[in-house]
């Protein structure tokens, strides 16, 4: 097992973790960790999501930290199972769990996904797709209103989804990796600002907006310098106008991805969404210089890869350091 923190070795395991990702992605048939960790918070859920406001909240933590705690727990006890019983089993079950929580191919293919009807005129099926990866209302949207929701999402996935595992698995391996992703799940699950969530959800979206805190900002960075190398990009005040935006975002995270994308891409995101019928009013990003249209999906995925690749150099910079003066 190699969870010394920013070491050569662990950072070998995760180049070959996202070469992994990219060629084969999450296959339905290969059980994932996360589809455990919903399974558990949702029993959970049913038995202590109820009392008064303080119990729920006292229970929330409780789940936060049973969940998060097991999911670490038991990944290092499987892999130092497997090491136990040969170093390469060991070496291959942390390949394949820092596998399990990228989703570099997922991501992208979703997008592409949505932008194939698009492009072809197909609203309907733009808006079923996008309908997999959002959870506003999307029967009314657009062709600009379904290619926001899809930019939006690839720019604030791009944190979740890949940068974000990225740092956790470099500064602890694949036990490290999956409790990021047992706190990413738990936010997405009870993490909701409902009054069914409010209370009980307290401590897993806090812990998620701490644990997303650098990784966002380390994102949004990663994009500008990308672009630096990529066609079409308005980086002249993308920086300072990102700065400005990002703070208007309900998450204290979402805003720096999602403003950069907005700034390097020309378009404005933000706005009105509609989530179960009711409005929501999300705060502006970027300057409409250009209409939002199809053609910035695939740009939105293609500055996804520019920030990735550039964080895992950044990363790899820190891990070459950190070796040198150990």
């Amino acid at each position: 097992m190699s969870t010394e923190p920013l070491s050569l070795a662990l950072l070998a395991l995760l180049l070959g973790a996202i070469v992994l990702d990219l060629l084969i992605g999450d296959p339905r048939w290969l059980p994932h960790p996360v589809v455990a960790m919903g399974r558990l918070i949702e029993a959970l859920e049913r038995r202590w999501n109820r009392g008064s406001p303080r119990a729920r909240r006292l229970k929330g933590f409780l789940l936060t930290g049973c969940v998060v705690g097991l999911t670490y727990a038991l990944a290092w006890g499987v892999l130092t199972l497997l090491a136990g019983l040969h170093p390469w089993l060991g070496l291959i079950g942390e390949l394949l769990l820092l596998a399990s929580a990228l989703a570099i191919k997922g991501l992208r293919d979703a997008a592409f996904a949505v932008a194939g009807p698009l492009a072809q005129g197909d609203l309907d099926a733009a808006r079923r797709a996008v309908s997999m990866i959002v959870g506003r209302d999307t029967e009314a949207l657009d062709e600009a209103g379904t290619t926001r929701a899809t930019v939006e999402t690839v720019a604030e996935n791009t944190v979740d989804g890949i940068t974000a595992p990225l740092f956790w698995a470099l500064l602890g391996g694949a036990p490290q990796v999956l409790a990021y992703k047992a706190v990413n799940t738990l936010d997405s699950m009870v993490g909701h600002r409902s009054e069914r969530y409010a209370d009980f959800g307290y401590a897993s979206a806090k812990l998620d907006d701490l644990a997303n805190w650098v990784p966002a900002r380390l994102t949004a960075l990663s994009m500008w310098l990308a672009a630096l190398a990529l066609p079409g990009a308005r980086r002249q005040g993308a920086l300072a106008g990102t700065w400005r935006d990002a703070p208007g975002h309900p998450s204290p995270n979402a805003g720096w991805p999602e403003g950069m994308m907005a700034r390097l891409l020309g378009v404005q995101l933000g706005g009105v969404n509609h989530y179960a019928g009711q409005v929501s009013e999300r705060a502006l990003m970027g300057e409409p210089c250009e209409p939002l249209r199809v053609d910035h999906v695939r740009r939105a995925v293609a500055y996804m890869h520019g920030a990735w690749v550039v964080f895992f150099l950044m990363m790899a910079g820190m891990a070459g350091t950190w070796s040198a003066w150990i």
